[in-house]
């Protein structure tokens, strides 16, 4: 089923108008939840950045926070999700296309569910990436529906045979096509701080949380690609991908060539903070 403003609608019968702005123009907000024994985890966390980046493009949302998480929570019960993801969005509505705001459009929600696994194997065994130059917009920490910049580094990942392109700034690693990424070199943690550049990922933040709870170092602050590619451990952190050792960047190997010692201990701990 596909949640469609006020109502529960066929994915078969489901349809968008082709004036919505997302479809012009991107114009509108999204957020992925991760699903976790049929709970949306760090829901609140979501929510917030939902309005941060509604308001930074000035939109306004359809609902309050409060009916947004109770249709939210409807869905999830509806389609039966114990392990998978949800995926809403919200555009500025449907209006004759042209640049400027329209006047009268209502804010159009859009939300559904999929039964997503977790990646255990690429947790267990890590991933290989390579380094993309960062071409995107300077509002990064907008969770905006434009995404081309994304999809065009991802694209050229997959197509050297990697799982993951880690961007960067002439020579400064922002974060990653579709997640964001941190590094450790003698014990510290290192990730760029969360301002424009980069999504202000959730994961990302309750990694954070859990390093300092854990006694680990944290340095937000820009590290090089070559910083990166002498590092001792790196590794990806994003709803569906959780806590993703990075093993090769570029075809170099990271440290060992084998998920960290640190990046494990990480693991461990986010392992049971989802399951508490």
């Amino acid at each position: 089923m596909i949640l469609y403003q006020n109502q529960f609608v066929p994915k078969d019968k489901m349809h968008i108008s082709f004036e919505d702005r997302g479809y012009y123009f991107g114009d509108g907000v999204y957020e992925v939840f991760r699903i976790y024994r049929g709970k949306l985890f760090e829901k609140q966390a979501h929510m917030r950045r939902l309005v941060r980046s509604a308001g930074e493009i000035r939109l306004r949302l359809p609902y309050s926070t409060e009916e947004i998480e109770e249709k939210l929570e409807s869905l999830v019960i509806q389609e039966q999700i114990e392990e998978g993801t949800l995926y809403m969005q919200i555009t500025r509505g449907i209006a004759p296309r042209a640049h400027v705001f329209p006047k009268n459009a209502e804010p159009v929600l859009m939300a559904y569910c999929n039964e997503v696994k977790r990646p255990l194997g690429s947790i267990k065994e890590g991933i290989t990436a390579v380094s993309v130059e960062d071409i995107r917009w300077h509002r990064c920490d907008i969770k905006s529906l434009n995404l081309l910049g994304n999809v065009l580094a991802k694209q050229e990942a997959v197509e050297r045979g990697a799982g993951e392109a880690i961007l960067h700034r002439s020579g400064r690693v922002t974060e990653c096509s579709a997640s964001n990424v941190m590094m450790v070199k003698d014990g510290v943690i290192y990730t760029h701080p969360a301002d424009n550049c980069i999504l202000h990922g959730v994961t990302r933040a309750v990694v954070l949380k859990l390093a300092r709870q854990e006694g680990l170092e944290i340095r937000e602050e820009a590290r090089s690609l070559e910083d990166f590619l002498q590092a001792d451990e790196a590794f990806i952190t994003g709803t569906t991908v959780e806590i993703t050792p990075i093993i090769r960047i570029d075809g170099q190997a990271v440290g060992t060539g084998r998920p960290g010692p640190l990046t494990v201990q990480l693991q461990s701990a986010f392992e049971k903070a989802i399951i508490s």
